[in-house]
C-alpha cells in the first residue's frame, strides 16, 4: 500500500533521515520518499497506516489525521 502523510516539525536532513529510520525499523522494506519543504511523506509498505504514523510520531513529529 503507498500513504501519503502530512508531517510537521521536520526542518532538515537529520529529521529526514530520523523519519525514514522509523519506517525502516517497523518495516525494513518500506520505500519512504520525504519532501521537507511541504512536509509530505509517501510510504510504500505492507504495515498498516496507523502503524506508520504512530512510528513517525514517536520520533517526536506530528501526523496530521
Amino acid at each position: 500500500m503507498q500513504y501519503q502523510f502530512h508531517v510537521t516539525g521536520m526542518t532538515c536532513g537529520h529529521c529526514e533521515r530520523a523519519v525514514v529510520h522509523a519506517v525502516r525499523n517497523i518495516d525494513e522494506e518500506a520505500i519512504v520518499k520525504v519532501d521537507l519543504p511541504t512536509g509530505q511523506v509517501t510510504v510504500e509498505s505492507d504495515k498498516a497506516r496507523d502503524v506508520i504514523a504512530t512510528a513517525i510520531r514517536e520520533e517526536g513529529y506530528q501526523v496530521a489525521a
